[in-house]
């Protein structure tokens, strides 16, 4: 790949925060995690439910990933975050930084990256969604996050919004108290990677510091780029080459007489550039058949949220939250630019294009307890106005239609506790919608549309002793149709594909069932385990789809007939002074019940083990893992691919003497197996060797 300016800052910026690494000298204190490395994963804290939870006490499938799976994993796309997670990997492109979607529980496009809502993403309480032509739906950099909070199923659709049939991923940016350890003040963090495969650099600064007692504010910023990957086989993986850079501010400041009260301010960018990259980023067959284009990519987030804790105060807990989301793409250097034209082939000239979220959102939590009951009732209102953006050399491309949607929800949920024994959770959501064609895309049309989905749910928990539990949900929700649904054509009039204005809503019926187990001392005194299974079962109908290219007269979208995924999940975990180990295991069936099909959308049968070794004199945690895919096929040849298993390794080290000093060394696809995930559509990387060496000085 030719030497960019950009590439150029970021090799000089790498080389810089490598040579200050290894001049290093002196104490300094490592990163503060928030990791305690006594507890397992379904030990952790599970704030995205309503009140915080426990997560193997939530009666929901849920995970959450910290910052030392991070820092071991090292994930340089979002595909990379979900190895341990059961039910959810990523959807499209297997190594590119820009072309990836989310799927859970078979609920996510690989090749269009879904629509808006089924899955629904949030940073730092911020809803984030991006849908253009197999481009991706998510460009956030890993650098930014210290917390991935995943929460399968629509009964996360209370809290977040109608429609969440496959559920929500949370990612919460890195704080100042994550890097400045207790009695000091401030702290500098440099950190320097590097993969093997594809020659990829990063360079993090991290900049952490006290203002007083009650305030403290970071500023990180990442820069990082990377050459084409190969596959098993050694051959290139195209258009997976390019150019990163992120950065993150963010304060916080704590106030009242119990300094119960706090104002948070967040903001974060990611800017991505990509040259000669495939215009179908999503891959699959027509990653070759539409070329390539250079693609610039901006990702902006930024929050102010007022929390009041209201200490003393029943009534009160109290969070108000104003956001701003922007993620927008900027193409040209098309190669099969003399193709340009208006109508289907507009994908094919220089275009941009943008979604624009402003949201306010209150929320509240009183608690009423009495007797042996413990109860809480979190109720909010959630207003939005999005504004969807797209041009081109030949006017508004047909493939991504404008319009603006402004949303009102309101939503309330119970959390009812009997003598820390039965927990009973209701909760009712409804969400009105209004949305509003551009004049273009009125042109083609398009008209103003509304309409109102209602999410009701009941979830329950029943611990019948310190070791077993069992829970179980019946969730339903609906999915209004998205600005693209409705006015999206194929900008040829009556020839082509026209709007589609007569869509019914998705509908969703959901029932979960598992059961949780924990104990201790099960080998040694002080070991832990815990596991969480569960079975679940999706009725879904009213299914929108697009109807076949060259259909000519018809809506470009349409309602199909119903179908049902199902299926199961095991979720354990296992730790000992000296010992750890973790399994994830998913499996998930589909049925189109016009054709007896699988839905394309399923992901393979998975299975996850980690096995791993503590040394805790020499600060080392070393482990290897395994991941098994089983053959899978569906009604597509591009989702349907043969099984496989693949070995990963990690390494990493924190020596006391050395403080401050944190080495993390992680071997992908040990044995260089040539594969192919059946929701990824290209092969994935070879062998990959990765390195981060980091060094914080504090005071």
């Amino acid at each position: 790949m030719a030497t960019t300016p950009r590439a150029a800052r970021m090799r000089l910026f790498t080389t810089v925060t490598s040579l200050a690494l290894i001049a290093a000298a002196g104490p300094a204190l490592a990163q503060q995690s928030g990791t305690d490395d006594g507890y397992t994963m379904l030990g952790r804290l599970i704030y995205g439910w309503g009140t915080p939870k426990v997560a193997i006490d939530t009666p929901q499938a849920v995970t959450v990933i910290d910052q030392q799976d991070l820092d071991e994993e090292q994930p340089r796309t979002m595909g990379d975050l979900f190895a341990d997670v059961p039910g959810v990997q990523a959807a499209g492109a297997s190594a590119r930084m820009l072309g990836q979607a989310f799927n859970i529980r078979g609920i996510g496009n690989a090749e269009q990256t879904g629509s808006q809502n089924r899955i629904i993403i949030t940073v730092d309480g911020a809803v984030k969604f991006f849908e253009q032509y197999r481009t991706g739906s998510f460009f956030g950099d890993p650098e930014l996050y210290k917390r991935v909070e995943v929460l399968r199923g629509p009964a996360s659709s209370t809290m977040y919004g109608s429609g969440a049939i496959g559920g929500v991923v949370n990612f919460t940016t890195k704080d100042a108290t994550d890097f400045i350890p207790e009695g000091q003040t401030g702290a500098v963090r440099l950190k320097g990677a590097y993969d093997s495969n594809g020659d990829g650099k990063i360079g993090t600064l991290t900049y952490a510091q006290k203002l007083g007692e009650d305030a403290d504010m970071l500023f990180s910023y990442s820069q990082g780029a990377s050459d084409d990957m190969e596959d098993g086989a050694g051959e290139t993986i195209p258009a997976t080459a390019g150019d990163r850079w992120s950065a993150l501010l963010k304060s916080n400041y704590y106030f009242g007489e119990n300094r119960d009260q706090r104002l948070t301010f967040s903001a974060s960018r990611t800017d991505s550039d990509l040259k000669d990259a495939a215009v179908a980023q999503t891959g699959g067959s027509l990653a070759s058949a539409f070329g390539t284009s250079d693609l610039h990519a901006i990702d902006d987030t930024l929050s102010l949220t007022y929390a009041n804790e209201g200490v003393g105060n029943p009534w009160l807990d109290l969070e108000a939250q104003l956001s701003y989301s922007k993620t927008s793409t900027e193409r040209d250097n098309f190669s099969l630019g003399m193709m340009c034209s208006a109508g289907r082939f507009s994908v094919l000239c220089p275009n941009t294009a943008s979604y624009e979220t402003t949201a306010l959102k209150l929320e509240n939590t009183v608690e009423m307890s009495r007797g042996a009951w413990e109860n809480y009732l979190t109720f909010g209102t959630q207003l939005s106005h999005q504004n969807r953006y797209a041009n081109s050399s030949v006017g508004e491309p047909a493939f991504h239609p404008g319009g603006t949607e402004d949303k009102l929800g309101l939503y309330v949920q119970g959390e009812f506790v009997w003598n820390d024994k039965l927990t009973i959770t209701p909760g009712l959501r409804v969400d009105r919608a209004w949305l509003s064609p551009d004049a273009a895309a009125a042109a083609q049309g398009g008209t103003d549309q509304d309409g109102t989905a209602v999410s009701p749910k009941i979830a329950a928990l029943y611990q019948f002793n310190d070791t077993w539990g069992v829970f179980g949900s019946l969730a339903r929700t609906e999915r209004m149709p998205t600005l693209d649904e409705l006015y999206q054509t194929d900008g040829i009039g009556a020839a082509g594909r026209t709007a589609s204005l007569n869509l019914d809503k998705e509908k969703a019926t959901t029932v979960e069932l598992g059961v949780t187990y924990q104990t201790s001392g099960l080998i040694s005194e002080g070991d832990s385990l815990s596991a969480k299974a569960t079975l679940f079962h999706n009725d879904l109908t009213d299914l929108i789809a697009a109807n076949p290219s060259g259909s000519v007269g018809v809506p470009y979208f349409r309602n199909v007939d119903s179908a049902k995924i199902w299926g199961g999940e095991i979720e354990a975990s296992y730790e000992a002074d000296r010992w750890f180990g973790q399994l994830a295991y998913s499996k998930v069936k589909s049925k189109d019940e016009a054709t007896g099909q699988t839905l394309t959308d399923t992901p393979a049968e998975n299975i996850a083990l980690t096995l791993g070794a503590k040394f805790p004199d020499q600060g080392v945690r070393a482990g290897w893992r395994v991941q098994g895919f089983s053959g899978i096929e569906t009604a597509s040849a591009s989702t349907s691919a043969p099984g496989y298993a693949t070995h990963d390794l990690f390494v990493s080290w924190k020596p006391e003497r050395l403080a401050g000093i944190e080495v993390n060394l992680t071997v992908e696809n040990v044995f260089d197996r040539e594969y192919r995930n059946n929701l990824s559509l290209d092969n994935a990387p070879g062998r990959n060797v990765k390195l981060a060496v980091a060094k914080a000085f504090t005071w």
